[in-house]
């Protein structure tokens, strides 16, 4: 009896392992472990701007699940920490067929008003033409502004949307647009002279920093649909 007992709650135990296996696994529970096992993490939430802070002229404002703006120029900063040693992906479009702006890194401290990150953190420019303004190819998308020379130009016109990724690792700033390597910059590599009083200032960055999407104007709105981070080793 206690034989044919086991044998029955054996029986049952293999029916359920067989219909476990067997049975569909929802495809947003799928997604979800891919989110998880890629160590991305989201800091614009597409409906509204949680854990940010506009400092100087203008506003940011959410919309459709982009951010965009209104005047400028000023800088809308994550507040709740500082980065490095991470990637940065940036998901952009421009409201023109060329439009400025720039996402800025390595700030030193928290910003209190726009200036201080344009003159001591870096920006990643957003401009497919700078020479509409008066500037040279140090100026162009996916260059730290005024610091390095572009390896390629591969911004796309608006509207279309460009993926930027930011790499941070250690003293060291790689670019990358539209999967093509922009810039490569380690700290105390040879930089141009200065040549206009809005450039930032020459100088070592910290390793880890402040972050922020600029708005420089009305004139030259870009529209931000992804912010991400993970850390520039998975586990």
């Amino acid at each position: 009896m206690i034989i044919k007992g086991m044998c029955f709650c054996a029986g049952l135990f293999i029916v359920f392992l067989c219909s476990s296996a067997s049975r569909p696994v929802h495809p947003a529970k799928i997604q979800q472990q891919k989110v998880v096992d890629s160590g991305w993490r989201q800091l614009f939430n597409g409906k509204d701007l949680d854990g940010w802070k506009q400092v100087g002229p203008g506003t940011r404002y959410v919309e459709n699940g982009l951010t965009g703006s209104h005047g400028g120029m000023g800088l809308c900063y994550w507040t709740k920490e500082k980065f490095g040693d991470c990637v940065i992906r940036i998901v952009y479009k421009m409201q023109k067929e060329n439009s400025n702006s720039g996402f800025f890194i390595r700030i030193p401290i928290e910003p209190r008003e726009a200036w201080m990150p344009v003159f001591y953190g870096y920006e990643v420019q957003i401009d497919n033409h700078p020479e509409t303004s008066g500037e040279d190819e140090y100026h162009v998308t996916g260059t730290l502004y005024s610091l390095t020379k572009p390896h390629a130009k591969p911004g796309k016109p608006g509207p279309q949307w460009n993926v930027m990724e930011i790499t941070l690792d250690g003293a060291r700033t790689l670019v990358t647009v539209n999967g093509e390597l922009v810039t490569d910059y380690t700290e105390g590599d040879a930089t141009p002279e200065r040549k206009f009083d809005f450039e930032p200032f020459r100088g070592l960055r910290p390793n880890y920093g402040f972050i922020g999407m600029q708005n420089h104007g009305d004139d030259d709105i870009v529209f931000f649909k992804q912010v991400a981070v993970r850390p520039l080793h998975i586990k």
